[in-house]
């Protein structure tokens, strides 16, 4: 397959820091103008720990609507434990043409011929990535509300950098907070694709996609929904403008 975001991009940023950055000036992200852009997309999380019949419930969101990418993010297991776990859901994006990124774990990537890793800061190079997991793969890299670290990422051959928590999420613990801003910021300056993460729901997802996001990275609001998680995709992909 071609890859979740297409091929990487040759673009090498300068390295500063973000003090050393001009200021996003206010407004910058309600100015943000989408032209000439896709529809964001829609990249799905797994919750962080689930049952034997998650399966089902993944293949019920994939039959809702088009999904770009699903990450395995499931905590306090090993890795033998994570690889049988994965076999049927690495098994339903390949049908279903869904990259299937796996998260934090460039060695588990490789064990499963993975599509592609998401790395944290504290996670690994995407350069050692790049060299263990070939020029095909999918590597994205968490940048927080960090221009610096998403310069960083873009130098480092990420082939998409992921800002957030954009809203107040329960999924996981939040030390960052990002402004839309950042996103239309990036969108003007690079032409690597960028994610935004972090408490988003089917209600407040439209102005991060106005603002320039290309993928929506959505756990909690899917996974939790009381409605169930084809009515949750139905309803992002609505708010979306798809």
């Amino acid at each position: 397959m071609q890859g979740l975001l297409g091929a990487a991009s040759p673009y090498t940023p300068p390295l500063m820091d973000d003090l050393d950055l001009p200021e996003v000036p206010e407004g910058f992200a309600e100015r943000f103008a989408r032209e000439d852009r896709e529809p964001a997309e829609l990249y799905l999380i797994s919750p962080p720990a689930f049952d034997a019949g998650f399966t089902g419930r993944l293949k019920a969101a994939f039959d809702a609507g088009p999904v770009a990418a699903f990450q395995l993010r499931l905590k306090g297991l090993d890795e033998h434990s994570i690889a049988r776990i994965a076999e049927p859901l690495q098994k339903l994006c390949a049908e279903r043409e869904v990259a299937f990124i796996v998260n934090d774990s460039i060695a588990l990537a490789r064990r499963l011929g993975a599509d592609g890793v998401h790395l944290g800061q504290e996670d690994g190079d995407p350069r050692e990535a790049r060299e263990v997991l070939g020029r095909d793969a999918q590597i994205g890299v968490t940048c927080h509300n960090s221009r610096h670290l998403a310069m960083e990422a873009g130098e480092a051959g990420a082939d998409y950098v992921a800002f957030g928590a954009f809203y107040p999420t329960t999924t996981k613990d939040v030390q960052h907070r990002a402004d839309p801003a950042i996103l239309s910021w990036w969108t003007v300056v690079s032409p690597i694709p960028c994610v935004a993460i972090g408490g988003i729901t089917p209600a407040n997802v439209a102005p991060l996609v106005a603002a320039g996001a290309d993928f929506v990275a959505v756990s909690g609001a899917v996974w939790n929904d009381p409605a169930g998680e084809a009515a949750a995709v139905r309803d992002f992909l609505q708010a979306m403008g798809h």
